[in-house]
């Protein structure tokens, strides 16, 4: 059964750290322990703990024996197969899309040509980020098998922390406004091959680009640039 998310103050914990990791402040091999954190977060230990656990869950941090916890190192192979099988998800997702009739068509698909092609707008990336997120989710939801909606959806919580960095580039959230539209054009229109190819590059270009940001940020964090 997954671990419940931290309450109170762990929360709080929680997401600091977790954001502090997602910003290279805290980076891949940083030791520290419980009571580093604890006077830090201006906490006990008990939620600090409780706030550790769940993100050592989640991937992000492990606890070394006798030298208390450490940032998990940035797994680029894992990463690649995460990115496999979200391909294949979305890929059959689609397919399953374009094979609907046009009277059944699912709402959410609406709510997303009325964001993304009708009357787009151009936040900044950290916002263009999370929709981005809800575009790709939804389009595994609406197509209607929930344990694939489910898998998909601990795919997109584990590569997060490295997807984000997509749209800290201006011509990456342009594109992304483009290939959206295109993509859903596509499944409006039952063109499955068109829908799965856009889709299909869309995704390796993503994918290509937060790991070249990725490996520079890294390299840049531990020259002491961006810490």
């Amino acid at each position: 059964m997954p671990m419940k998310k931290p309450a109170g103050i762990a929360e709080r914990i929680y997401r600091q750290l977790k954001q502090e990791i997602f910003d290279f402040q805290l980076l891949p091999g940083d030791r520290f322990s419980e009571n580093d954190i604890a006077l830090r977060m201006a906490a006990s230990r008990t939620p600090v703990r409780q706030a550790l656990y769940a993100l050592e869950q989640e991937g992000y941090v492990e606890v070394q024996p006798r030298s208390g916890w450490q940032i998990k190192a940035v797994d680029f192979d894992y990463l690649e197969s995460l990115y496999d099988l979200r391909i294949v998800l979305e890929l059959e997702a689609v397919k399953r899309l374009c094979a609907l009739p046009a009277e059944v068509r699912p709402l959410p698909l609406q709510a997303l040509k009325q964001f993304w092609i009708d009357a787009p707008q151009l936040p900044d990336g950290g916002e263009v980020a999370s929709h981005d997120e809800v575009f790709h989710m939804t389009l595994v939801e609406a197509a209607g098998n929930p344990e694939m909606a489910r898998v998909h959806r601990d795919i997109t919580e584990k590569i997060r922390i490295v997807r984000r960095l997509d749209f800290t580039q201006r011509p990456r959230v342009s594109a992304t406004y483009l290939e959206h539209g295109q993509i859903l054009l596509a499944i409006l229109n039952h063109q499955t091959q068109e829908a799965q190819s856009r889709l299909h590059d869309h995704i390796a270009a993503s994918q290509k680009e937060v790991r070249q940001i990725t490996l520079h940020m890294l390299h840049q964090a531990k020259h002491g640039v961006i810490r």
